[in-house]
């Protein structure tokens, strides 16, 4: 028999135990190979409900269905072996009940293999939280900046502008900690407001827009590698993908004009 070697996967309990420890690093994903690529560096990987408007072109994060999602998180799971792999429960699919929330991640962990879901927190979110957890389904919470309810919110607009919302976000920061939830992102708001939230938790603050004082970062990868012009501003740039993409289609298109041939002339030679 030979020797395979074993990676073990991190933990949901071992990203809480990172409160006030390293910074978590943590990216979205939604295919296979830039799964892969990510693995080696991020602790926690998001198939977030981005994935429509980044992968299939939605306007917003609320068209995104269970089924897509299930989809790109079992295509996650073929890239990923080390870092935790946790799934978005998109709009819908957990607001109704407890009971609906646990069909749908339920399905989502047996279907692609997933180690947590994330659900965006409003008020009613701890009920939910607490009924996951106790039936093996850790959770991932989502405060400030909720894309699925822009709607109501009035488009992606910074949150906590006034003293009562600021107090609602870090109040449901905590009933979502208290909840059982092992972290929670805290996306569009300010400094100040993010670091508040940090320090009434006991669980890791994950930021996004928020501030370099929450226990881990993450970011939109298409956003952070430069594949569209537009991007939110609080985010860094660290490649210029669009360029290189464009570049390439470009040369490759003007070969094939050329009738040079796109790669290797003996790739194909037939052998008797």
């Amino acid at each position: 028999m030979s020797a395979q070697s074993h990676v073990s996967r991190i933990t949901a309990p071992q990203i809480t135990a990172r409160k006030n420890g390293d910074p978590i690093v943590c990216l979205t994903a939604y295919d296979a190979p830039t799964a892969e690529l990510l693995d080696a560096h991020c602790d926690l990987i998001l198939v977030g409900d981005s994935v429509g408007m980044v992968v299939h072109g939605l306007t917003t994060t609320v068209g995104v269905t269970l089924e897509m999602m299930i989809m790109h998180g079992q295509a996650v799971m073929r890239g990923a072996h080390r870092a935790l792999v946790v799934v978005d429960l998109p709009f819908g699919s957990y607001e109704d009940s407890p009971e609906t929330a646990f069909r749908s991640a339920s399905r989502v962990m047996m279907e692609t293999g997933c180690q947590a879901v994330k659900i965006e927190s409003g008020s009613y979110a701890a009920e939910t939280i607490s009924y996951l957890v106790e039936r093996g389904i850790p959770v991932m919470s989502h405060v400030g900046l909720r894309p699925q309810s822009m709607n109501v919110l009035g488009g992606f607009r910074a949150r906590g502008r006034t003293q009562a919302v600021a107090d609602e976000i870090i109040e449901n920061a905590i009933a979502a900690d208290k909840a059982g939830s092992f972290a929670v992102v805290v996306e569009g708001v300010s400094e100040e407001l993010a670091n508040k939230v940090t320090q009434a938790v006991s669980i890791p603050t994950i930021g996004i827009g928020a501030s370099a004082g929450c226990d881990g970062q993450i970011l939109v990868t298409p956003d952070m590698l430069g594949v569209f012009t537009r991007v939110p501003k609080f985010v860094k740039k660290y490649a210029d993908m669009q360029g290189v993409i464009e570049e390439a289609v470009s040369t490759y298109a003007s070969e094939v004009k050329a009738r040079s041939f796109p790669g290797d002339a003996n790739t194909y030679k037939f052998t008797k």
